[in-house]
This record gives C-alpha cells, structure tokens and sequence, in this order.
C-alpha cells in the first residue's frame, strides 16, 4: 500500500489499483466510479470498463489514455454498481467493491480462482448479515403502503450513483414516481447503457409545475441528512416521510447509517458472510484486506486457517 494507493509489481509490470492520482509508469485500474475510487489527475493509461468512463466524465474526471482492454488482464464484473468491476491478473483477483447478491439490474459477481486475493471489508464484522431483499421489499412496500393511505409522501433516499437506481428499479410499481434532479441525471445514463429504469420527472420540474401538490407521491433522493435544506423543504411544506437505505441502517455501533424517519438495510457491498464466502470460493493462499474492518476481518479469516493480513504502507512486490 502506497501513499497512492495499492502498487503492484509482478515482473516487469507495474499496476496501480485505484490510484488517488494515476502513473504514467504503470497501468492504472479504477474499478467504478464512486468519487473515492476515481484518480483527480491524468497520467498513463487507465484501465476501466466503458460505464464507468462515462459515469466518471459526469462527475467531472475526463479520463485521457482510457482503454477497456489489455492482454493478460480480465475485468470481473463485482456487481456493486453499474459498470463496476474487479481486476484479475497473474493469478492476483482485486475485487474493488463487490457484491455478490443479485439486486434489480445488478447481478452478483462471481469469484474467480486465484493464488492472491485483495478483497474489501467494508462490513467485516459479524454484526453485518444483511436481510434478504425480498424482506425487505415487503417491510417497505408495507410501510408505503400504510403513508400513501393517510395521504402521506415518500421520500426513498440512497446514494446518487447505485443505490438510488436500485431503488428507482424495484419500487417503480409506486406512483405517481419523481427524482431528485441528479438522480434522474444518473438514471438517464444508467438507461442509455440499456438499464431499464422507469423514466420521471426531475424535482425541480414537478415543483415548478404544482404537481407536489397534488399527494401523495414518490421521491426518488442521495442520501442527505434532516439539516438541509431540500429535505427540510419537503418535509415542511409537503410533509413528505424519508425511508433511508444503507448498510449501516441496523448497526449497533454507527448511527450514520439512520439518516432518515426509516432506515433498511441494503447494501452494495457483501456482507460479513458473503466475503467470506468469496474468500472460500477463491481458494486464494494469501489474502490481503482493505477499507473498513481489515484487521478484524484478516484476524477472523486467519481462525479459519486462512492466510490473511491488512496492507500496510508499502508496496506489494513480487506476488509470484
């Protein structure tokens, strides 16, 4: 682990995995295009998947030297967001953010064997087992159900980029149906890659023309916090109830995860089972964990017979 980011050296090649600026020595892979995956800088060849380009272009990177293909080099769908994928290489898997549970559009990924396997541990503790989806889906259809009959407004919130197109796909049955202005910038995106999301008015057009007014409706919004001012607007002058979606919704221990009048938990990472499951199906030798819980989830894996440690400040040389 280097000050920017995971340098790999295997050979005579040198591989950069989601550089914070990239290198023009080395190749460079970003995996999606979250803001904290995504170089601020320019320089040498970036390695990614063509959504992802174009999702980075919208959030205001312009990839230069941007290529989707290099001999030897397999991008592996991580079914975390759309265009997301990890990176498999000289029998070295660097899973970016992964889920591998099947949500709306996204399917889950499927694991790869290798020697060497860099995973994320996000939700590394055991205290993150997330409930099925289909529970979930019948807790807050339920929940709308009971507001929409006291005339009451939803607002569904989760991240612009993934999470709030997830929900745009499986609560689409509710209406009538708005987003907030940049989720429906995203989901535009999302449909011209042939994602199938149901159009809608942005917030600003539906306010302007009166049609809030008329409830109950459906918002689809980021995550934001009861302080700004949208929300507080919504709330005060509509009297709209927001139903949150994050990981972190039942955590015992973080409460950043209740942002909203609701909170449910779904996710697009893997939960504390499901990445030990993709330990497990990897049949790596050597694990290497990053973000989030990397001593616990390394100390974890290694009870269960596992070679498995953090990275640390330095780089990682010579795999092989």
């Amino acid at each position: 682990m280097t000050k920017n980011g995971i340098l790999c050296q295997v050979n005579d090649k040198r591989v950069y995995l989601d550089p914070k600026n990239t290198d023009a020595s080395a190749i460079n892979f970003v995996s999606h295009a979250h803001s904290d995956h995504l170089p601020s800088k320019n320089g040498g060849t970036i390695l990614t998947s063509i959504e992802t380009n174009e999702i980075a272009g919208l959030r205001g990177f312009r990839m230069e030297n941007h290529i989707q293909n290099i001999d030897d080099f397999s991008l592996i769908d991580s079914g975390h967001i759309l265009g997301a994928k990890g990176l498999l290489f000289d029998d070295i898997f660097y899973t970016g953010d992964i889920c591998t549970r099947n949500r709306g559009f996204l399917k889950g990924a499927e694991i790869p064997k290798c020697k060497i396997l860099i995973t994320e541990s996000t939700f590394g503790l055991p205290e993150f087992i997330f409930p099925r989806i289909e529970d979930i889906l019948k807790q807050v259809n339920e929940l709308i159900s009971t507001l929409y009959g006291k005339g009451i407004p939803v607002i569904l919130m989760g991240y612009q980029l993934g999470k709030a197109q997830t929900i745009t796909q499986l609560f689409n049955h509710w209406g009538p149906l708005y987003f907030h202005d940049s989720v429906r910038q995203m989901n535009l995106i999302h449909q011209k890659f042939g994602v199938p999301l149901t159009d809608g008015i942005g917030h600003t057009e539906a306010q302007k023309n009166g049609l809030l007014d008329k409830k109950p409706w459906i918002m689809i919004s980021p995550m934001m916090s009861s302080r700004s001012i949208f929300l507080q607007e919504m709330k005060s002058k509509y009297g709209a109830v927001t139903i949150g979606f994050s990981g972190w919704a039942q955590s015992t221990k973080f409460s950043f995860g209740r942002k909203a009048d609701y909170s449910f938990p779904l996710s697009d990472h893997c939960d504390f089972n499901e990445l030990v499951d993709i330990v497990q199906k990897s049949g790596a030798e050597q694990v290497y964990t990053i973000h989030g819980f990397v001593k616990e989830f390394a100390e974890h894996l290694r009870k269960l017979g596992i070679n498995a440690q953090p990275l640390h400040e330095n780089s990682l040389d010579n795999f092989t």
